[in-house]
Order: C-alpha cells, then structure tokens, then sequence
C-alpha cells in the first residue's frame, strides 16, 4: 500500500525528468509489446502472464538489486549507427553476485544506468531488450544532470569525504555546491521511479549498492512503509569527525536508517556509522546474540559487517584459458629466464591508491638494498581512473616523472625496474601477471575493500596447466606474498600479508625486502592460510550471508504496524507491534470521567521533565496541575523518582494530597504531612565507602562525569561527556562495582546516561504495589489505572500493573474488575506498556486534560 504520507518528499527533484508512471508487476516480469516487429509472449505463454493462476508455475524469491551501472556492456551497432548490442559484463560484482546466488533458487532483477548514453528516440526500444533479455531496468538520466550527480557530487564530494579528504580549500577536494547535492538526490527519486515499476512490495526484496544512493532508502520507504531493505557501503565510511563536516550529515544518516539491513566491508566502517549515529542523531544500538541492531522508531536497523569475496568460477576458468597460458610463458621468458623477480602493484589511477608513494618505495629499496638492483622489476598496471579532474592529470604527472627518474637512476641496457603499464588490459592478461608476481603490493592510502589480494592469492594457486608452464611439480606447495596498506578494507582478514603504513615510505621498503627474502616455507604457510580464507569466502558467501540477514530482519514486517511520520529527507516510518498504541486523548479523558477511584503513579525526569533539561525543578504550570489532580477526592497521586526525598519534598511542598516515592521507592509518603517510610527494611550503607572510591577514579577519568550520592544510593552521571566515551567507561565501571560489591546487599545497573548502586530489592514496582494495597486496605479499589514513566526502572510498575489486570477478575484483586488502566512509555520503544505517548510535551497535555475534568468537578 503506499503511504498516505507521500507529500513533497523532494520538490529538489521536480522538473529535472519527467517520473515514469508507477506500475506493479508479478513476481515474474511479463514482456510486453511496445516496439514493432518484437511480439510479446503474453498471449502464447499463459505461465508468464500477469493474470495467470499463481499456482500455475513455481514461485521462486525475487530481488531486486539495484546500483548506479547495470552489469551490462554496450556497444553501438557497426552496420547501424542507432542500434546497439548487449551483453552482460563478467566483470562486475553484481553480476557475480546473482551468479553466487544460484539461479534455480531466486530471481534476480538490476536496476542501473548504463555505461553508454543512449538517445532518448532509442531508449524504449532499448529497455524493451534488457528488460527481456536480461532483465535489467535502465535508468535513463540526462547526461547534464547524469554529470552534476556523479561527477558533481558522488566524485567530487562523497567520494573524496568517504575516503577522508577534506575540502579546506577549493583546490583540497569539492566545496559543498547545493546544485550538485540537488542533482544526486533528483536521481535517487527517478532510480526510486524505476524501481516502482517492477517491485511486488508484499514479496520483493531490495538490495541499493553503495554511496551513489544513499537516499534512495527514504524514498522506497516512503512509498512502501514495509519495503523489505538492505543496503550495502562499498566504500570506507569515515570517522565522525570528518563525517559530521558533512552539512546533509543528518539527512544521509535518516536516508540509510530507513533500511532494514546496512552492510560494512569491515568493523571500522560500521563502528564509524553507529558512532555518527550516536553523536549526530542521538541513538545507542545492542548487540543481541551476535547481531548488532539500532532501535529507530520501533524499527530494528540491523548492521552487517562482512567483506565481499571474488568470483571462484570466473576466476579459476580464465585460469584455464589458453590465452592465460601463453602470456603466462611470454611473461616468464620476459622476467623469470632473465633472472628478474616481479613485484606487482594493479591499482586504479587516482589520488587514494598509492601509486606515487609505492614508487618512493621501489626508490627506497634499490637505494637501501643494493643487491636487489638489476634483479627486482615492479610491474605497475595502472588502471584508467572512473573519476576526472585535476586530481587524475596531477596523480599521472607524478607517477610519470617518478618512473622517469627511478628507471634513469637505476636502470642498464635490458634492465628496467619499473615497468609502468598504463593502456588498458584484459582480465587475462592482469592474471598472467599475477601467476607470475613473487609479490603483490597494494599500498592504498584508503580504500573501501580491494580485492588484487584476493585475485592474487587464487591466481597464484593456479592449476595443472599453469604448473607445467612455471614448471612446477604437482607436490610443490604454492606460495604468495603480500604487502597490504592497514588503511583497506580487506587488509583484516589476510592476516598473514605484511602489513604497512603507506605514507611511511622507509616501512614500506623494507616490508618488500622482508617479502623478497623470507624463507620459503613461511611463504608456503601464509599463502595456505590466505587460500583457506579465500576460496570460502566468495562473493556467493558474502551474497547468502547478506540476504540470510536481510530475510531474518524483515520477517517481522507482516505483524508491525507501520505508518510514516516527517517531510522531506527527515522521513521516518514508525513500526509498532499490533498491541502497542498511541494514548488518545479523548479516551483517557473518557475513561477519567466514568470512573470514580483513580490511581495515578508518575516518573519524573523524562516523564514530567525532558532529560535533557538544565534545571530540573517543575515549574508552576506542572505544581498546579499535580495539585489539581490531588485535590480531587477520587484519586491517589504519586510521584515516584530517582531523585532524594529532601529535594522531591522542597519541589512539591505546596501539593499538600501528593504521595511521594524518592530513590527509586526506597523511601515512601503517601501525603505531605505524613511520615517517611522505606519499602524494604532499612539497610547499612557501609558499602558506599567501597563503591565512592571505584566512582571517583571513573570520574576522574571521564571528562563530563560526576556522582550523584544520595541516602541510599550512589549515581555516576556521564550525560554531558562523550558519548562512545561515557559508554565505555560505563560498562568497564559496571563490571568493576560489581565485582568489588559481590558480597554487599546491594545491585548495580545500568540507565539512560548513568550508572546506579541501590539497594537490592529497592523498585518502582514496590511503589505500584504499595499504593495499590493502601487502597484495596481503605476499600478504594481503583476502577481507573494510569501509570507513565520513561525508563527501564519504570518497566517494574507497568508489571505490577499488568499483573494486577490479570487478577482482576480474583477475590482480592486491588483492582476493581473491568477497571480502565492505562500504562503509558514516553516514546516508542519495546516495553511492557500497552500505550505510548511521544514525549514530555504530550504528558503533560494529557494531565493538563485530565487536570481540567477534576478542577471542573471540584467547582461543580
């Protein structure tokens, strides 16, 4: 169903393209006649009609994956200069991806631009093709607008941010330009049009690819509240502090959130993001049985972090082609019969993959290590950059004049030491160059995953064809050697490459010398390890891994009820369990008027008063309505909160009816003129002088912390330090008083922002149950119920609450049966509450209303 709530998500995007008009198809893609002379086969093949009986054929699970280039290739027609011929490209992930998937098991749909552009008299003919043939769904944009999105603002803005470039000056990267950041998220709409055009919302499963659509899930979601989502970050996702100088960093963090599954390559990335989310957005995520999950708007937003793997089969069967062999036999008669090792570096020419600091490193090794000159060759393949720009002419001019000079200072006649290869391969041909590699050097100053080292390590596993060529017996064991940069994303898991920090061009030359020289069964051993990891992590692993969680988060969709809140880019869908819902007014104020003895039990901070509040104390307008409230014959007030007698007595010294519980109900009045009373036996606070101690060295080290000490209890507070910070210091001082406390009569928990020592025994559910036994003892039982609070210390009354209902029925309840209770969180989140209302706003508009019944009652 599409949302209701659809409203100027983006009057960015209106007028750049006209929107194609929606459209649901089945399961299965039905072809259609739109081009003359190309019949369609509705009318002779009734199983792939859209009318058909679904039990005719074989429903089979259906994805759509969607990125900014289908895995096609393009190539204009020879003979006819407005035709064009298709075919898929072996290269691209997500071609490998499907073919990792398994065609017998899903049905797989691409939804992309494509890599040439195609006239607008040609376009329907052309998606008539790609949709039959390989299903695939073009994207159509207008080369203007194509450009200010991708090169504009993907290439010059998010790419160089992503990998840590920050623009301190117009030459240092891309200035924020609106247009741009306009023209990307008018193509996020129009790829969103697209993919409306052939999604089963109810069955399909989404999966958007990488930083070029990072909006895209806003709009998805905004069209399809229960849109079963994943989306996957290719690229590094930077630390908060070079994220937060972002300024649409709200609006890409809200635009991901609205994804079910979000995938990282590594820890580091995902760690980034939760941290962003922390810092800028104010959310804390769990991690529940090995799953990470953040809570946002009664959505799981679950985080995946597993790196992308290669193609085994295409890669093993260019192994073995003939073509492979015999450059294999040329490259070996060019080097190894010369008496020539090759070191290799495969790197894309841009300014983030190292190229110019790899060849000081070359320099520094021939420089350092003499015995190496005439005998060690790297071989730079430099691929053709995908961006354009000064960046590119800088980083090929550097590269150019370094090879110049190392090859004058270093080389003799049939001796080069860099071979630079800058005119574009095939696959092949970069394979041969592997097989033949002693080592392989990847040395990017940052990089989102990188997978050379994975081709390599396979390459050089090679086959039986390949060791006859090397000569190689069948016994020999294989070996391989790497030299990783820490700044890539598969640097984690080859953990038996040398390691290297690329700016530092002394380490680097030295790992080389260390890979050249190492014994040759160490080299055995790590290449044996990488291959283990290697071949069992492929990019079909990494895709069933992925849509295993995507599945397991969304399988909750059906029963949730969901509805979109928020304009524009700050869109949010709330999802809600079926039992769980929002407080209405004019129910309670209904209910209010029915009943005749209410009890009334309210949290205060986060409840009464915002967390966030610098001065705690009730203001006037809230010390009049509780007083109202408690004037009123018919009901029982109480406030019950974490805060010390002696300050909740000065607060609401002039509500003379008011029940008071402070320190989390160890103490307990039931009015003003009454005396104190505790709820458990009174204790010793011995322990104090153990737990002070352990909360002043935290306090000392936590910058923006401090403890609270009460009578009965110790706080330490950290809401005003850092938050990754304060959270990890909190759990580190959770367990340290737990441990230092084991044998003392007392519990330690964790809250929102602070670390608690109370009492053991000591809950707001004490409270519930005191003041419902003071009742049912006055023969009051109470036939109205309202219980609100904020936290988890406040899930204790809604229990004793609940429990009481489910006796309402027994001799004795002290509740009177059919009662109308009201348990009420602030804020959606889980909890044992059937009602929720936003925030503090609304619970005191609501006890305002309830306020005003009783006020009129009194004058009546």
């Amino acid at each position: 169903m599409v949302s209701r709530s659809y409203s100027n998500l983006l009057e960015l995007a209106s007028g750049e393209v006209p929107s194609p008009s929606f459209g649901r198809i089945g399961r299965r893609i039905p072809r259609i006649m739109t081009v003359p002379g190309i019949l369609s086969d509705i009318d002779d093949d009734p199983a792939e009609s859209v009318c058909s009986d679904p039990s005719s054929s074989v429903q089979r699970d259906r994805i759509i994956i969607v990125a900014n280039q289908l895995p096609i290739r393009v190539q204009r027609r020879t003979e006819n200069p407005k035709g064009w011929i298709f075919s898929w490209d072996e290269d691209s992930l997500l071609l490998q991806l499907k073919d990792g998937l398994g065609d017998d098991e899903i049905d797989v749909i691409y939804v992309g631009c494509l890599k040439e552009e195609i006239h607008p008299n040609d376009q329907e003919e052309a998606s008539q093709i790609l949709l039959e043939t390989f299903k695939c769904v073009p994207t159509f944009l207008p080369p203007d607008l194509y450009s200010r999105y991708y090169h504009g603002f993907c290439k010059q803005q998010l790419w160089p941010l992503f990998h840590y470039m920050l623009p301190l000056s117009p030459e240092l990267g891309g200035r924020f330009n609106r247009s741009l950041w306009q023209a990307y998220v008018s193509v996020n709409k129009i790829f969103a049009d697209r993919i409306m055009e052939v999604i089963n919302p109810e069955d399909d499963f989404v999966w958007v690819h990488d930083y070029h659509l990072m909006v895209l899930p806003t709009f998805l979601r905004k069209r399809f509240n229960r849109v079963k989502l994943g989306f996957f970050l290719h690229s590094p996702f930077p630390s908060s502090e070079i994220y937060k100088t972002l300024p649409i960093r709200e609006e890409l963090l809200r635009a991901l959130l609205n994804s079910d599954l979000i995938g990282f390559h590594t820890f580091d990335y995902a760690r980034h993001f939760l941290s962003c989310c922390s810092r800028m957005l104010g959310l804390s995520y769990e991690s529940k049985r090995g799953y990470i999950g953040l809570e946002y708007y009664g959505r799981t937003v679950s985080i995946k972090i597993l790196p992308v793997g290669i193609h085994m089969g295409q890669l093993q069967s260019v192994l073995n082609l003939p073509e492979t062999e015999a450059k294999v036999a040329e490259l070996i008669k060019q080097f190894c019969e010369q008496g020539r090792i090759m070191l290799l570096g495969v790197d894309d020419m841009d300014i983030f993959k190292g190229i110019s600091l790899k060849l000081l490193a070359m320099e520094q090794l021939l420089m350092q290590h003499t015995e190496w000159q005439g005998k060690v060759v790297l071989v730079q393949i430099a691929n053709p950059a995908r961006g354009r720009g000064k960046d590119v002419k800088e980083v090929q001019a550097e590269t150019y004049s370094t090879v110049k000079r190392i090859n004058e200072a270093f080389g003799k006649p049939g001796y080069e030491p860099v071979v630079l290869i800058d005119e574009p391969l095939k696959f092949y041909e970069k394979v041969a160059y592997y097989v033949v590699a002693e080592c392989c050097l990847v040395t990017a100053v940052r990089d989102g995953m990188n997978l050379i080292p994975y081709e390599y390590i396979i390459s050089r596993e090679g086959n039986e064809r390949l060791d006859k060529v090397l000569d190689l017996r069948l016994s020999t064991p294989k070996k391989s050697m790497l030299v990783v940069s820490e700044f890539i994303g598969c640097s984690p898991s080859l953990s038996g490459a040398i390691r290297v920090n690329p700016w530092n061009i002394d380490a680097v030359a030295e790992a080389m010398d260390c890979a050249l020289v190492m014994p040759e069964q160490e080299k055995q051993l790590r290449h044996e390890k990488h291959y283990r990891y290697v071949s069992t992590h492929d990019v079909g692993y990494w895709a069933r891994s992925f849509l295993q969680d995507l599945e397991r988060t969304c399988k909750d969709h059906v029963r949730r009820r969901s509805w979109g809140i928020g304009f524009g880019l700050s869109f949010r869908v709330v999802a809600l369990d079926p039992s769980f819902r929002k407080l209405a007014m004019e129910h309670i104020v209904s209910a209010y008027k029915r009943t005749k003895t209410r009890a009334i039990l309210l949290d205060y901070d986060g409840t009464l008063m915002p967390q966030a509040s610098i001065d705690k104390s009730p203001g006037s307008k809230t010390i009049e309505i509780i007083d109202t409230l408690c004037r009123d014959k018919n009901n029982m007030v109480f406030i019950v909160s974490a805060k010390t007698r002696d300050t909740l007595d000065e607060w609401f010294s002039p509500c003379k009816k008011l029940g008071i519980a402070a320190e989390h109900g160890y103490f307990l009045r039931l009015e003003r003129d009454a005396e104190w009373e505790t709820c458990v036996p009174a204790v010793e606070c011995s322990w104090k002088q153990i737990a002070e101690p352990v909360m002043k060295l935290y306090t000392e080290t936590t910058d923006g912390s401090m403890i609270e000490d009460k009578e009965t209890a110790l706080v330490w507070c950290y809401e005003d330090s850092d938050p990754d910070f304060g959270s990890c210091q909190a759990k580190e001082l959770h367990d340290h008083l737990e441990s230092v406390l084991a044998n003392e009569p007392v519990t330690v928990k964790r809250g929102q922002n602070m670390v608690e020592v109370k009492p053991q025994g000591v809950s707001k559910g004490l409270v519930a149950k005191r003041l419902l036994s003071t009742m049912q003892e006055r023969e009051m039982s109470p036939d109205f119920v309202l219980c609100v609070g904020d936290d988890r210390s406040d899930e204790d009354m809604f229990e004793v609450i609940n429990s009481s209902v489910a006796n309402g029925s027994a001799a004795g309840s002290s509740i009177a049966p059919g009662a109308e209770v009201f348990a009420c969180t602030v804020g959606q989140k889980p909890s044992k509450a059937k009602y929720y209302l936003d925030d503090t706003v609304e619970i005191v508009r609501l006890m305002q209303g309830l306020a005003t019944v009783s006020g009129q009652m009194v004058h009546v």
